[in-house]
């Protein structure tokens, strides 16, 4: 995958996006990808992405406001398509002191029976 201004060469969630890394999808559409954690803190752990390489939260700007709301919005149908039907809890981290662990804007939505191993 060459470098573009939508794409980082060198971010997993890219080659995932690109279909370089497999991934276990939820949902798809041409704006955003959703897949399974590969190391879920829940039962339940999808991780959804704008298909566009955004480092973080703090990156996006005016214009990036529909992406976003999209995120949101594909949350609860995400879970109620994963069986998760009492709550479920949303988590973007953003930046080194945020905890974000791969650069590239994600969202995390974590549900299922308790206990879970973090959150």
């Amino acid at each position: 995958m060459s470098a573009t201004p939508d794409s980082d060469a060198s971010c997993v969630f890219c080659k995932i996006v690109a279909g370089k890394i497999p991934s276990k999808k939820a949902y798809e559409d041409e704006q955003v990808l959703a897949f399974h954690d590969i190391h879920p803190w829940a039962p339940v752990h999808v991780l959804v992405i704008p298909k566009r390489h955004i480092a973080m939260l703090s990156d996006i700007g005016p214009g990036d406001e529909a992406l976003m709301g999209h995120l949101l919005a594909l949350a609860p149908r995400l879970m109620r398509e994963q069986g998760v039907t009492n709550g479920f809890r949303t988590l973007i981290n953003t930046g080194q002191d945020g905890l974000q662990e791969v650069p590239h804007l994600h969202m995390h939505v974590i549900g299922g029976p308790r206990p879970w191993a973090k959150g």
